[in-house]
């Protein structure tokens, strides 16, 4: 949208005027949903309302409908658009001897019934909304609880919940319609699509790079939003107002301000609504009490020795390793052992101190382990000269022999009260490494008499370090953590208790100890309350994130929305107004502003974006959704641009019919099913897909429906089938995905190896639905067969043909996997003799002719069964539906 900007900003006067006269709301989707009579046509044809605005439109073009499809293409093409799979031979040979009016009636309303059908159509839904279960971005790391949004979803479809619900529940379920999990999960709508995790967790807010991210963020929830709800393109309105729309600058931060206080995040909830209340209570009075504990700890000096005794308390744990990712301090790699090395704390000031202690680091490169990096011979010193020129008093003298590796036993050394505000460690002679050397170190500690740390926090400096985090960073030498081993974990529990007594007794004033004590009971009796309650289900969702560190959301503010300023030209740089949460000012059924002044929860605003898209008046809600299952029907919508109503997409092919269709799904209950029904059962549906060159000169497209498209079955209708047809798809419903791949690296950068996984695992069996769905590398077998990239909102995908899907369908490991199993099935169930007709009739849902029996039946004698289910699976009639 900037280079747009751009270009705006050369375009003489009066393009300017003609752009800002395009955007009034003055456009077929922004009026008012027309009252649309069906035409009074006389003819056979016409079954229901939609044939007779389809038919008017073919008569007025001088076209007609071609012929209804046989009956065993009609089963064929229900089955595979409802369910995503084949019917069986058995269902075939009912529904040919079905002799009833309502055969094909009494068809889809049974298959409209099945668990298939929603998650077919969940499928389609998952696209729009650009659902995926890894991050994306840079670090594309695993959601592994996104899983109960796509649940959500399924279950929403199998229930036929009201669409004005389905939209609610997802932007505010909380709000809106709590007391179910669908109010939760259904949050996971917002959190769908990627999220930066370095420019989020890495970088904080107050960073010009972590305001970029946090903009894109709220960017990608409210293109979301109004591209899969309203199916406008209000993200245009970033740098300024929409060239052919009439979303305003403004219109768009204000859209953004109503999910100001949200991230992306880990959402703990419970099935059961009162305990789930019990726990959000809890969890409320569990911040508060740290929040008052931390305020205590801030007012006083005591306080905080004590609890940096009790932070190093917590770190101890019964393990043979306790290793946080921040390893410590790592100098550049040198070529020569000998070569000299330093590393430097800054106490702030001259400080009096009487130990310090260096803590080694433990790394499993080269199978080191322990020890890893400590100089073979070093000096410690301490100056008030930070270039260590003048000043330069000896602590320490390892120079002479080369010193033991310490292990992770941290090396004590006594300074009897010393006066400096530097303390350096110069390494005279490196460790070992692989092939070269190095130096480092985890912690360095300095303490005063006491026994605090004063180098806590403090600043470093180096003569090198390669800062690789969060493993390796200067600041980590002095962040407080390092590796303990379990042999030592006794007595440094001891020591550190012994310590926090005399801290309590000496230091902390008994009107403190008094509050702390009370404070600490409550907190513990509050978390016992807590975990009295079980282990809660959790979902990935939009959500006030209670973190610390870069990513600390708006959780440490109470969930106060941040503010949101209209920036100028799209630059987080150059804040302009604040906005104020709302819709689109130009829209006039309802108020499109949500005051905020008496705003009680954070979801306030949500719920009010939720009711002013949901409303009955609202023209662009209920025609984007028909639009949509009219397109997931024919492949091509009434309006060809499902996520663009404006100027800039498609005109609707049949106006009359959208909007018709639009109150018929209001006044049915927003059934989507009812919706199905009603398209499904259409004399326009039921046509034949077989060209005709002379209509085709008039309408080339098809855009007016004188025929029914060729569809070609998607990559998960393909994968679904070839298991179904080998007998072995597992339809189990819900829960977490499989994964149909290998992971290296999960704790940095994760790689997704998908030729490393087993085509033999039963648990990628199940329906692609469930598949682990990856941003940055997706499985290539599925993307060769135009599968959706889940890394963008997909409103309608590509259909290509290849001759990558051919060596695809004929050599992919899951395939040939799977053509064994089905010549296993075909050699269980029928008898030799029969095999090949038999395959033919469960791949392609009728019999063979007798010259494809023959062809079929010759390559047989010279080939494998497995070898003749591939050549089935790689017939046009396997992958299209007619």
């Amino acid at each position: 949208m900037t280079r747009l900007l751009v270009a705006f900003l050369f375009l003489p006067l009066a393009s300017i005027a003609h752009a800002a006269e395009k955007s009034s709301p003055d456009w077929w989707s922004f009026r008012p949903l027309q009252k649309a009579t069906p035409p009074s046509i006389q003819n056979p044809w016409v079954r229901n309302p939609i044939d007779a605005f389809v038919l008017k439109k073919l008569q007025e073009n001088e076209l007609t409908p071609t012929v209804e499809a046989s009956r065993q293409k009609l089963i064929r093409r229900v089955y595979f658009d409802l369910l995503g799979l084949p019917p069986t031979p058995a269902d075939i040979d009912a529904f040919l001897a079905d002799t009833r009016p309502e055969a094909y009636e009494h068809l889809v309303d049974r298959l409209l019934a099945t668990p298939h059908y929603a998650q077919r159509y969940a499928r389609h839904w998952l696209d729009v909304v650009h659902f995926g279960e890894t991050h994306g971005y840079d670090k594309d790391k695993l959601r592994l609880n996104a899983w109960p949004y796509r649940d959500y979803v399924i279950r929403s479809l199998m229930q036929d919940k009201p669409y004005g619900r389905f939209i609610e529940e997802q932007l505010a379920g909380d709000l809106l319609h709590s007391g179910s999990p669908d109010s939760i999960e259904a949050l996971g709508f917002i959190a769908a699509g990627p999220w930066d995790f370095i420019g989020h967790a890495e970088v904080p807010e107050t960073k010009i790079d972590g305001r970029v991210a946090r903009h894109l963020d709220r960017d990608d929830m409210v293109t979301n939003t109004a591209n899969t709800f309203l199916s406008l393109t209000v993200q245009c309105a970033q740098c300024h107002n929409h060239k052919s729309d009439p979303v305003s600058q403004i219109d768009y931060y204000n859209m953004q301000s109503v999910f100001a206080s949200l991230d992306r995040a880990d959402k703990p909830y419970f099935a059961d609504p009162v305990v789930h209340q019990r726990y959000a209570q809890l969890s409320e009075t569990i911040r508060g009490l740290e929040k008052s504990l931390q305020e205590l700890r801030t007012k006083s000096a005591g306080l905080r020795q004590v609890a940096e005794v009790e932070s190093e308390l917590a770190k101890l744990k019964p393990t043979n390793l306790e290793k946080k990712p921040e390893f410590g301090w790592h100098s550049a790699i040198s070529a020569n052992q000998n070569a000299s090395q330093w590393v430097q704390v800054d106490l702030g000031s001259v400080r009096k101190f009487s130990k310090v202690l260096i803590h080694p680091c433990h790394d499993e490169f080269n199978n080191i382990g322990a020890g890893f990096g400590f100089p073979v011979r070093y000096v410690v010193e301490a100056s008030n000269d930070p270039d260590f020129k003048t000043q330069v008093q000896l602590l320490s003298d390892q120079t002479s022999n080369d010193a033991k590796n310490p292990g992770l036993d941290a090396v004590t050394i006594a300074t009897h009260a010393m006066d400096a505000r530097y303390v350096r460690i110069r390494a005279t002679k490196l460790a070992p490494r692989s092939n070269d050397f190095m130096f480092a170190l985890a912690e360095l500690e300095v303490l005063e008499e006491s026994g605090k740390n004063i180098a806590l926090g403090a600043a470093v400096s180096a003569s090198s370090s390669i800062e690789a985090g969060p493993r390796w960073a200067k600041k980590n030498l002095t962040d407080g953590i390092w590796a303990i081993q379990g042999s030592d974990i006794a007595t440094h529990k001891t020591n550190l208790l012994a310590k926090k007594a005399q801290l309590l007794a000496t230091v902390v004033t008994a009107a403190e100890r008094d509050s702390l004590k009370a404070l600490e009971t409550n907190l513990a009796k509050t978390r016992a309350d807590i975990q009295s309650l079980g282990k809660p289900q959790v979902v990935y969702a939009g959500t006030i994130h209670h973190g610390t560190g870069a990513f600390a959301g708006t959780g440490p503010q109470g969930g106060k929305p941040r503010t949101i300023h209209v920036l100028k030209r799209g630059n987080v740089e150059k804040p302009g107004e604040p906005a104020n949460p709302g819709a689109i000012s130009a829209f006039t059924f309802a108020k499109a502003s949500f005051p905020v002044a008496n705003e009680t929860t954070e979801g306030d605003r949500r719920a009010k974006l939720a009711l002013w898209i949901t409303n009955s008046d609202n023209p662009l809600t209920w025609r984007s959704i028909v639009n949509r299952v009219w397109r997931w029907h024919f492949g091509r919508g009434i309006v060809d641009t499902p996520n663009d109503f404006g100027r800039m997409g498609k005109t609707p092919s049949h106006p009359e019919l959208l909007d018709w269709l639009a109150q018929d799904f209001l006044a049915n209950g927003q059934s989507i099913k009812h919706l199905h029904r009603l398209i499904l059962t259409s004399s326009t549906y039921r046509q034949d897909s077989s060209h005709d060159s002379q209509k085709a000169a008039k309408d080339s497209d098809n855009a007016l429906l004188w025929r029914m498209n060729r569809r070609k079955l998607e990559a998960e209708g393909i994968r679904d089938s070839v298991l179904w047809c080998s007998g072995k798809l597992d339809e189990t419903l819900f829960g977490p995905s499989f994964q149909d791949f290998v992971i290296e690296k999960p704790e940095h950068s994760p790689h997704y190896q998908y030729h490393l996984h087993d085509p033999n695992d039963t648990k990628a069996f199940r329906r692609a639905i469930y598949r682990f769905l990856v941003r940055s590398q997706q499985q290539p077998f599925m993307t060769t067969l135009d599968c959706a990239d889940p890394s963008m909102q997909v409103d309608k995908r590509n259909e290509s043909i290849s001759s990558l899907q051919a060596l695809a369908l004929l050599n992919n490991g899951f395939m040939l996997v799977q053509c064994k199993e089905f010549a296993q099935r075909l050699e269980r169930e029928f008898p030799a003799e029969t095999r090949v007709r038999q395959a033919f009739k469960i791949t392609m849902g009728r019999e063979p002719g007798a010259e494809e029996l023959s062809e079929l039946q010759k390559f047989l004698t010279e080939n494998s069964l497995a070898d003749l289910a591939r050549v089935l699976f790689n017939l046009n009639e396997f992958s299209f539906v007619d």
